[in-house]
This record gives structure tokens, sequence and C-alpha cells, in this order.
């Protein structure tokens, strides 16, 4: 019977394994051969160059201020939005307390986690729309005229946020938040639902404030949950092309003022679309490739930790 099943197994792995070797695997071994030439994107004819696509790279001024822009978007990204989601999703599922001394959730916590969510269903383009009409530069922009009204800043002298070269990435950034910590509040929000009663209760009788409770329980019990947000916000973080190139100035796929904002992923497609140089163009997108892969390994091995039952 076990010798059976196996034809029948393979029968249903077959077909899904050689579509993800041809879509996938045979793209990417295609790219790590097209990084090695001269290719520019609109002829069949290139040569081979070696490595010196790479070695461009690394005297590449602008590529490795995009670089830095994708490292500091890999550190704050993942760190705010998933500090912000679990504090709102603690809050949610154990912020009420119960007239005997128990602990529940806050009322109305269902309307909250849907309003929070709401931002998952707008799409980048939307999204830009949106942010681009709170950051105009002058009193009609929502920000600008919020500052107005409180006095901070002076209506002939408003705050240019998005041509702000100190500015611009940090406005990226936070849509980048904003727009995040709804998904991974309905996480986490989910994970705290097999997280016992018994055990809350148990630290408030014994003192522990709200704080304490956070941090000593919430967060070893959700430990698996938070390692797997970490590691999809370090890949968004290092692909982070739509907002740009739709949000930021700039004369192709955005990256402006001054490559201020500029990520990896707009310098790609500028070096690709706009120069026509698509062998480098493809060293990025296999550096990218392997920064990627090397920053989820090291996550998941760094917060690795052994399982907690409850």
């Amino acid at each position: 019977m076990r010798h059976r099943r196996y034809p029948f197994i393979l029968g249903f792995l077959v077909v899904p394994v050689v579509l993800y070797l041809l879509l996938v695997v045979w793209p990417y071994l295609q790219t790590f051969g097209y990084s090695l030439t001269d290719w520019s994107g609109d002829s069949p004819t290139m040569h081979v160059i070696g490595a010196r696509n790479y070695t461009e790279l690394l005297h590449d001024r602008v590529f490795r201020l995009a670089l830095g822009h994708n490292l500091l978007l890999l550190v704050v990204l993942p760190a705010a939005t998933i500090l912000l989601a679990l504090g709102f999703a603690f809050l949610l599922a154990v912020g009420g307390r119960g007239a005997t001394g128990g602990v529940r959730g806050v009322r109305g916590a269902a309307g909250y986690r849907v309003v929070f969510f709401l931002p998952q269903v707008l799409s980048v383009a939307i999204l830009s729309v949106l942010f681009q009409a709170v950051y105009r530069t002058d009193q009609g922009g929502l920000l600008n005229g919020v500052l107005i009204e409180l006095g901070v800043e002076r209506p002939d002298h408003p705050w240019q946020w998005l041509s702000d070269p100190d500015l611009v990435l940090w406005c990226v950034l936070a849509v980048l938040i904003w727009s995040g910590v709804g998904f991974y509040l309905v996480l986490f929000s989910a994970a705290l639902q097999s997280v016992p009663r018994d055990v809350y209760e148990a630290a408030l009788l014994d003192g522990a404030g709200r704080v304490q409770t956070f941090f000593r329980i919430t967060l070893p019990l959700l430990g698996e949950t938070v390692r797997t947000a970490w590691v999809y916000l370090a890949i968004a973080a290092m692909d982070t092309f739509a907002l740009v190139a739709t949000m930021t100035p700039g004369a192709y796929y955005g990256g402006g003022p001054d490559n201020r904002s500029e990520v990896m992923a707009t310098y790609l497609m500028r070096s690709f679309v706009t120069f026509g140089r698509a062998g480098y163009a493809c060293a990025m997108g296999v550096v990218i490739f392997c920064l990627t892969l090397v920053l989820s390994a090291v996550a998941l091995r760094v917060t690795r930790r052994e399982r907690i039952e409850f």
C-alpha cells in the first residue's frame, strides 16, 4: 500500500515542480548569466565581460547611495512596523480589564481591526496619490495645513516634504509603516487568540503591569510569528520600487531629489529601461537577490529559539 502512494504523490508534484523550475529558477539563472555580459536589453547580441559589472557597482556612487537607503529601510521598517502592530494587537486583545480582575479585549476590537486593515486593500498607486496630497508643499496639503493651523510653520514657508533631500526618504518610510501595520496587527491578533487568558490573569494577580506583561509574556509567546513577520518585512524593505517610483520626484522612476530617495530597485529599472544597460541591471538584481537571501537566513538563525508550548 505504501509503494502505491508514491506514484500518486509524484503525479501531483511533477507539474508544480516543473512550472517552478521554468518560471522561477530558470529566470534567476538567466539573470545571473546576463549579469556577466554587456547586453543592452533590446539587441540579441552581447559579449561576455566577466565580473566587470560587479566591479563597476562597487564604484558606483548612486548604487552605494541606494544600497544605504535600502539598509536604512531594512533596520527601521521591520522594527517600527512590528512594534506598532504588536502593541496595538496586545491592547486590543488584553487591553481591557474585567470586573473580577480578569483580562479581556477592548470594546469594539473587531471594528478597530477592520479600520487598521483598510490600507491593505488600497493599491500602491492609490497610496501614492493619497500621500502626494498629504505631502503637498502648499497650504492645500493635509500635513502642511494642519501644521499651519497649529502654528508650527508659517504659511509663506511650508515644508517641502517630498522635495527636501533630508525628508523625502522618511516620508516614504512613514507610508510603508502606515500601510503595513494593519496587516501585521491582524496577524498578531490571530496569534494572540491561542494564548490562554489564564497566563495574563496570573501575571496581573502577581502584580505585573501592562508593560511587563507585554515584554515578558506576549513577546516570548509570539516569537515564531514575530520572526516570520520580520523576514517578510525585510524582503519588503529590499523591494520598495513601486512606492518610490510613483511617489517621489525624478525624471524616470522617481528617486529624487538628487537621488536621496533612490533604492536599488529604482536604479535597476532606470539602468535597464532608460540607460539601456540590461547586463548592469541584471548584476544589481543578483546583488539584491543575494542580499535578501542572506538577510533572511541570518534573521531566521539569529531569532531561532526553542518553541514555547502553552
